[in-house]
């Protein structure tokens, strides 16, 4: 299991105009190929209007599926440049339609490149970029004389409590990246000089912009 890859964080859409004709980028992370035919199937009902919608999507950690439809545009010139940037983005577990409105000016096969490109490059940089990474799902068990400043700890250090329980004891969940479980571990036992409990729960990917976990619900178009 890769401990980091490339997606986004959630459903994102966007538009452009060019020639006249509307192109609408809609980008959502996926993790089957049953999501992204829903996904597809639920864009071409919005849109049924439209010209056409063209899709490409990639799943899997090496990329493994990678499938694209130019829904009626001439060969090459839409779904292969939507996957073409999925690809050069380095992302992985993405879907991407872009819808059309014919504008009346056709646009040849160059221009339809570069046009559905931009489609697909709006709807990526809408769902937004992060970078998934492998951490620790952590319990730590500590006296109530030790929470004021566990939580300050983890608070000025830029940690995202998940739930804290109040029992006997004080109970933190959160998630650590794992590559950094190590020296987390080390850090809290010397700030409670060894007076805590740690279980080590199960590893999840979480979402991460420039360090920090990216927090965004918005992860269909429904949502």
């Amino acid at each position: 299991m890769r401990d980091v890859y490339k997606t986004i964080g959630g459903y994102g859409a966007d538009e452009i105009i060019i020639n006249k004709s509307r192109f609408i980028g809609h980008g959502v992370p996926i993790n089957s190929e049953e999501e992204a035919l829903q996904f597809i199937d639920i864009i071409s009902t919005k849109h049924r209007d439209a010209t056409h919608n063209v899709y490409a999507y990639v799943l899997g950690e090496e990329s493994n599926i990678q499938r694209f439809s130019d829904d009626g545009e001439p060969s090459g010139t839409a779904g292969i440049p939507v996957l073409e940037v999925i690809k050069k983005e380095d992302l992985r577990n993405v879907l991407v339609v872009v819808t059309r409105y014919f504008g009346g000016i056709k646009l040849g096969g160059g221009g339809l490149i570069r046009a559905y490109t931009k489609g697909a490059k709006i709807a990526v940089d809408a769902g937004k970029v992060v970078d998934m990474t492998l951490h620790q799902r952590l319990e730590i068990k500590i006296p109530y004389t030790l929470y004021g400043k566990m939580e300050n700890f983890l608070m000025s250090n830029g940690y995202t409590l998940e739930d804290v329980e109040f029992e006997t004891e004080v109970k933190i969940y959160l998630y650590v990246v794992k590559a950094t479980v190590g020296d987390f571990t080390n850090e809290i036992t010397n700030l409670t000089n060894g007076n805590l409990e740690i279980k080590y729960d199960y590893e999840k990917h979480l979402p991460l912009v420039n360090g920090q976990r990216y927090l965004n619900d918005k992860l269909s178009i429904d949502s």
